[in-house]
């Protein structure tokens, strides 16, 4: 990442990223790609205060265009029936177990 961006976008993009509670890579390259985009709109019009940035992870976002997952939930039953079926009848009991 650093490669392609300057020192001060990569700064930027940290400190955007910070800001927003965002801590993942994805985010901090979003934001620094997006500081030169918000210098030129805050040259054009200085806000009064600081206005805090939305911070978008990749990661949501690619996970909000994948369609809707309509398999059921996996089951475990028969697994517990194969716990019955080890389980001796006559052990003895282990201390802190719940019967």
């Amino acid at each position: 990442m650093s490669r392609h961006l300057s020192r001060e976008l990569l700064v930027t993009g940290l400190d955007s990223a910070l800001r927003a509670g965002a801590l993942t890579a994805d985010a901090v390259a979003l934001e620094a790609r997006k500081a030169p985009e918000s210098d030129e709109t805050a040259a054009l019009s200085a806000p009064a205060e600081p206005e805090r940035t939305n911070v978008t992870s990749l990661t949501e976002r690619r996970l909000a265009q994948l369609p809707p997952d309509t398999r059921p939930l996996p089951s475990v039953a028969a697994y517990d029936e194969l716990l019955r079926a080890r389980q001796p009848a006559h052990r003895p009991a282990i201390q802190g177990e719940i019967p």
